[in-house]
């Protein structure tokens, strides 16, 4: 039976369903703003400056496609109102709604660019007509970033496995990767990303000289006939609040293409490789961790690469009976044999013809197989953007959970195939296993992905290990317990080894089997990239805050809960100990009784669990 429909290309929000379109004969002023008049859009020296509560925010100095950037001379005119009124199965608020007013501008006569302004930031993109079989032309999009300017980004790399430091200098050019954080004014923000990359288009990354920081699409080698259109350059614009709780990526991207989406279930992941590089090529191993997700109540258990080679006279349909003879619901890894290749793990190659593709995963689905993880990707070029749409669609098609990994990020997708649950495309957890870099620069690096990556869509970081693997870690436990709900993740894989699980208290254990993957909304409640975080999350009746010090130093932190409901019963709050040999200190007491202020060890955190 066919579980999708064709996501066909889109030029105008008429033909998006799911979306509401209010048409209105004029706007009362010329310049171009957001409904709450916030953001605000105007002519630069031929490119667009932005705005937010009147203080500058970026500079567009170059627009347009083709042999060369086209000088804006005229104000964008409105279109219409834009509103995005859909429900997502995860990410950081089911209910997402939104609204924008649009704006259009002829860049010449077959381009037009279209600019979405929404109260969080701008949308934009070009689109072209009248095409005769050419190459799609170079782009000249850029954005201004000028010295001085605050600024947290990483270096491009296939995998998106970076730092995001923080610097306020151009010192060197290069390729840089999204999401790049911008504080453009004191205390206004900007992120800068893409979203709904759609077939015969390829994503795009940052290449600057200088302040200059132009947008390049990877390889492209289709020849275009007729219509054509980039995908959505993103900026969530304001306060860090505003950028950490947006939607606006999944905002503009297409809806949801499944016909049911009944058998998709967000949950709690058993991971071996962590502890056990090599560990899903040994049955008993795996059987360990299928126990382990019985014990801490996990939905899910993951068997890694190397699950071809097994050993111990046993079989992956054997790995995969004993999971579900117990009630744990098994994912299997693939490689998706166009990155690392050669001397890299398998399976291999049973993914990238079509009809291999549709009998594997026609296997997985008979055998009991949930999910899969498919990994080492090869950069964002079409080929491989239409790889991994041919990848999504396959496995809708056998009711399989998706977690790319060694991916590009997310920038949408999560909403149009709501069984992509998560995508690495993060520096994780694993890098414990192979450089000893990690180690001092973790804690940072966690307080700054809440602002930067993970605002973009789920991120398969790996969270929670008290004990360590090849390197060690230096977080505290609590902080360790805080990456589960401050790193949002459709499927949130656990990284440590069983004992190390089992070791822990009760009231740990028991936690890990109450965790929400899925979030009714996020807030902010305070932060400082790279410095520290506090997020408050909600599932249904429960709040989770959690918070974490990403500096080596302690730090003394104020809880305000005003943006919270007023009536909250009990809690429970999961602190550091006082000593390695106690690393503990759990409370169970009313919401009253949460300490307004809570000073955090070096590299330490906290979790409340709170009941309405």
């Amino acid at each position: 039976m066919k579980h999708f429909k064709p996501v066909l290309l889109i030029f105008t929000a008429l033909m998006l369903p799911h979306t509401s379109i209010i048409c209105a004969e004029s706007m009362k002023t010329k310049q171009p703003s957001s409904p709450d008049g916030q953001i605000t859009v105007s002519l630069q020296g031929g490119g667009l400056a932005l705005h937010f509560a009147g203080k500058p925010v970026i500079q567009l100095p170059r627009l347009g496609i083709g042999d060369d950037a086209i000088r804006l001379s005229s104000v964008p005119h409105f279109v219409q109102k834009y509103k995005a009124d859909y429900t997502m199965l995860s990410g950081k608020c089911l209910h997402c709604t939104n609204s924008a007013n649009e704006y259009s501008v002829d860049l010449t006569a077959n381009q037009r660019m279209t600019i979405r302004l929404f109260n969080d930031g701008m949308a934009f993109r070009y689109e072209l007509s009248d095409l005769q079989s050419v190459k799609i032309p170079r782009e000249h999009t850029a954005y201004r970033i000028a010295d001085g300017t605050p600024r947290w980004m990483q270096r491009w790399s296939e995998a998106y496995e970076g730092f995001f430091p923080l610097t306020t200098q151009t010192s060197d050019n290069g390729r840089w990767g999204y999401p790049a954080l911008v504080e453009a004014s004191d205390g206004v923000y900007a992120l800068i990303t893409e979203a709904n990359i759609e077939r015969r288009q390829s994503a795009s990354s940052l290449y600057n000289y200088g302040d200059i920081y132009s947008v390049v699409p990877d390889k492209n080698d289709i020849q275009v006939s007729g219509s054509w259109h980039t995908p959505w350059r993103v900026l969530i614009i304001g306060t860090l609040s505003r950028v950490v709780e947006s939607t606006l990526v999944t905002d503009v991207a297409n809806p949801c293409c499944l016909d049911s989406t009944t058998w998709i279930h967000p949950g709690v992941v058993s991971w071996v490789y962590w502890a056990y590089n090599h560990g899903s090529n040994d049955y008993n191993i795996i059987c360990k961790y299928v126990d382990l997700a019985v014990s801490l109540q996990l939905p899910y258990v993951l068997i890694d690469a190397e699950w071809d080679e097994m050993k111990n006279g046993k079989t992956i349909e054997d790995a995969v009976a004993y999971a579900r003879d117990n009630g744990i619901k098994p994912l299997i890894w693939y490689n998706s044999s166009v990155g690392w290749v050669k001397g890299a793990p398998g399976p291999k190659y049973r993914l990238n013809n079509p009809d291999d593709r549709e009998r594997e995963f026609a296997w997985c689905e008979r055998i009991g197989v949930a999910g899969v993880k498919i990994d080492f990707f090869s950069g964002d070029n079409q080929m491989n953007m239409d790889y991994y749409l041919d990848l999504l669609e396959s496995t809708a098609r056998h009711h399989l959970l998706v977690n790319f990994h060694g991916a590009t990020i997310p920038r949408g997708w999560q909403r149009t195939y709501p069984h992509m649950l998560t995508t690495e495309g993060v520096y994780g957890a694993e890098w414990y296993n192979n450089v000893p870099t990690f180690t001092d620069k973790a804690a940072s690096h966690n307080a700054t992905l809440p602002f930067t990556r993970n605002v973009i869509g789920p991120m398969d970081y790996t969270p929670c290990a008290f004990s360590h693997s090849q390197h060690p870690h230096i977080t505290t436990y609590a902080h360790e317990l805080a990456l589960t709900v401050l790193f949002e993740s459709g499927l949130q894989h656990l990284a440590d080894r069983p004992e190390s699980f089992l070791a822990q208290p009760a009231d740990i254990r028991h936690f890990f089997g109450r965790l929400p993957v899925v979030w009714d909304e996020t807030l902010l409640l305070d932060g400082v990239p790279g410095q520290y975080v506090v997020l408050a999350r909600r599932n249904r009746r429960t709040w989770y805050v959690a918070g974490i010090n990403g500096s080596d130093d302690s730090r003394t932190i104020t809880l305000s809960f005003a943006r919270l409901p007023r009536k909250l019963a009990n809690a429970t709050l999961f602190l550091d100990g006082d000593n390695p040999a106690q690393p503990w200190c759990i409370k169970t007491i009313s919401f009253k009784q949460i300490p307004r202020q809570i000073t955090l060890k070096p590299r330490g955190g906290f979790v409340a669990e709170i009941e309405e």
